[in-house]
């Protein structure tokens, strides 16, 4: 893209959307260096350069450098990258304390909330890192689109005014838009609770539901997100934008959350659907997370408390449309 300048990145996290970032970056221009936890993959993705488990189909340049050496991946860096599932930040984050870190900008890329602590990926970041430059990016993004270099949009916020600009001129490209913000936790949030809510979309899919059901889901689902973001000190505004609703409506039509919700609607049980795939979903620890959150705040989200029970309780899923449909009369605006 015009204007924008070649800068040294490094992309931990060797999942689909570390793959898609990195590819991207590397197609802006950027020296990229990737990083992953586990050696002998990365050997495997150095020698075939495609990431067969989480991205396959995928060329990787072979100008990408891979490396499984922290340090050297992190210290001659720019920008540094966390697209690191949200169960696996805080390790990582603890691996990079002990490192020479000199004024580094730092985006997380993980959407999730942490159990146990129920904090945001920033939070976790700033409590294992101290003060870091850092900033958030989120938005609707499938990874095989972005690497494939198809349109898009995304946001980066930022109470750093000025690291939020520098990521969105590093980032931005003629095939992705990207967008500033301040409201760090609204934009967390969002790329957080749509995932429940997603499942739930796929639980209709898999029922054989129809457009108006799918409609009515991610209408109400949008306002259980901002309700829950709300009392949680995010702006009600960030959750009609990019990271809210249009993460939600992406994630609703298409990904991993949905196609988990979708098996569950045609009767495969949890334990099952998640042994048949290597990759990380991350809504069903959200939908735990922001259950716990919920009755933390006082606020009420009745969607993603019926995917909980239908992932921790044992609930079915019609059993859990009724209770939805049968709910006491409201006004939609009170």
């Amino acid at each position: 893209m015009a204007g924008a300048q070649r800068t040294t990145i490094t992309v931990l996290g060797d999942g689909g959307w570390g793959t898609a970032l990195a590819i991207h970056l590397h197609g802006l221009g950027h020296a990229v260096t990737w990083w992953g936890a586990f050696p002998g993959y990365l050997t495997t993705l150095a020698r075939r350069r495609e990431n067969v488990k989480f991205l396959p189909g995928i060329r990787i340049p072979k100008s990408i450098r891979i490396t499984a050496d922290l340090r050297d991946a992190v210290e001659s860096a720019r920008i540094i990258v966390l697209a690191i599932p949200s169960q696996y930040l805080r390790s990582v984050a603890r691996r990079l304390k002990g490192l020479s870190l000199s004024g580094q900008g730092f985006v997380s890329a993980a959407k999730g909330i942490e159990q146990g602590t129920l904090k945001r990926m920033s939070e976790v970041i700033v409590e294992e890192l101290g003060g870091v430059r850092l900033a958030v990016l989120s938005g609707p993004n499938i990874a095989s689109e972005i690497a494939k270099g198809q349109p898009a949009s995304s946001v980066v916020a930022s109470p750093r005014r000025g690291l939020a600009r520098e990521i969105q001129r590093a980032f931005m490209g003629d095939r992705l838009r990207i967008y500033t913000a301040s409201d760090v936790s609204g934009v967390e949030l969002g790329g957080a609770l749509k995932n429940p809510i997603a499942i739930a979309a796929g639980i209709g899919d898999g029922l054989g539901f129809g457009a108006n059901a799918k409609a009515a889901l991610m209408t109400r689902g949008i306002v259980e997100m901002a309700r829950l973001g709300l009392a949680m000190g995010a702006k009600s505004a960030t959750f009609w934008g990019l990271s809210g609703l249009g993460d939600l409506v992406t994630t609703c039509l298409s990904g991993r959350n949905r196609w988990l919700g979708e098996q569950l609607g045609r009767g495969r049980s949890l334990a099952a659907v998640l042994r048949s795939t290597p990759m990380v979903i991350e809504g069903v620890e959200t939908a735990r997370a922001a259950v716990r959150l919920s009755r933390r705040c006082g606020v009420e989200l009745p969607i993603i408390e019926q995917v909980h029970a239908i992932l921790f309780r044992g609930r079915s899923p019609r059993t859990a449309l009724q209770a939805l449909m049968r709910r006491s009369r409201k006004s939609e605006f009170p």
